[in-house]
């Protein structure tokens, strides 16, 4: 009950914090009660994330202990945000500098139909596509090089030199192979995210366990058994923390790329558009879009790893 009882607190002192900001802005900055009422409300508030941090390991319920694990990040990030909207609206930042995170939501709420357009552009087409391409490409490479050592000291060295390649350089040569619509963009993260699953696939298919391969190959299985059974298996992490990276890598590497040339839409284009006109609150909007689907496409992948890889050692703990 005491647990609880802290962190009601906290959500009250949130809540009061942004009342006090949007209904009064900067007034408080020369007066006491700005200085002293806010930041006390905070530290309520962060005080409060630290006793469910507790509380979390204390519960015995899986359900409560998950639920309490997403709401301590969620927390942590609601408080980050409430001190940006305070230090901005408090010393009246101007928006051309950092606007305030209110601001940006309206701004992404009232453009909604253009910052559509722009994700559409960008990642579904590019980022989605090229993602695919590389992906697929890498842990094919990897499954046909495997076996292979000579291929393998032939391969690696030119991924490695491929993925050492700045985005800068490349984005202008795909866009004068592919022209300005998407496929230039694609094109960049199929670069990009080709060498990651490489080498990770690669390594996963050499974690394999002695013990299991010798019984397999008691039994005189074939090859494509041995992959199956046992080689694949075991590289599944390994290429799931290939495909996340590269989830995140595939839309910087999209968004850089439209900053070289691309039709008027999509997320790069955008960013670079208002910059232009000092429109920083489309800027942040546009910024707020591509880390929605960042994090969404990394969380997702990470949500099946957990359901196909649950087996794995690394996870029985969790």
């Amino acid at each position: 009950m005491k647990h609880v009882t802290i962190i009601l607190a906290g959500f009250v002192s949130l809540l009061l914090s942004l009342y006090l900001v949007s209904n009064y802005e900067g007034v408080y900055l020369q007066r006491p009660l700005w200085l002293t009422l806010v930041p006390v409300m905070l530290v309520g508030a962060w005080f409060s994330m630290v006793q469910l941090t507790i509380l979390a390991d204390n519960v015995t319920s899986k359900l409560a202990e998950r639920f309490i694990g997403v709401m301590v990040p969620a927390l942590f990030a609601f408080v980050l945000l409430v001190l940006w909207q305070l230090t901005v609206t408090g010393f009246s930042v101007p928006k051309v500098l950092l606007p305030a995170p209110s601001t940006i939501l309206t701004t992404f709420v009232t453009h909604i139909d253009v910052l559509s357009k722009d994700f559409a552009q960008t990642w579904l087409k590019a980022v989605l596509v090229g993602w695919i391409i590389g992906c697929a490409s890498g842990f094919i490479v990897a499954l046909l090089i495997d076996g292979s050592p000579f291929l393998q000291k032939g391969f690696l060295p030119v991924g490695n030199i491929m993925s050492s390649i700045p985005i800068v350089g490349i984005a202008p040569i795909m866009v004068m192979w592919f022209g300005f619509d998407w496929q230039s963009k694609a094109a960049v993260v199929v670069i990009m995210t080709f060498f990651p699953m490489l080498v990770n696939t690669l390594a996963g298919l050499q974690a394999r366990d002695s013990l299991h391969l010798d019984v397999l190959q008691t039994y005189a299985c074939k090859r494509h058994q041995v992959l199956w059974y046992v080689q694949l298996p075991a590289a599944l992490p390994f290429i799931f923390n290939a495909l996340k990276v590269n989830s995140t890598l595939a839309l910087i590497g999209a968004i850089v790329a439209e900053f070289f040339g691309t039709p008027i839409v999509g997320m790069g284009f955008r960013i670079s558009t208002e910059v232009g006109r000092m429109n920083m609150d489309m800027v942040w909007a546009t910024i707020l879009v591509a880390a929605l689907a960042g994090s969404i496409s990394y969380g997702a992948l990470a949500l099946l790893e957990s359901k196909l890889t649950f087996w794995h050692p690394s996870r029985r703990s969790k």
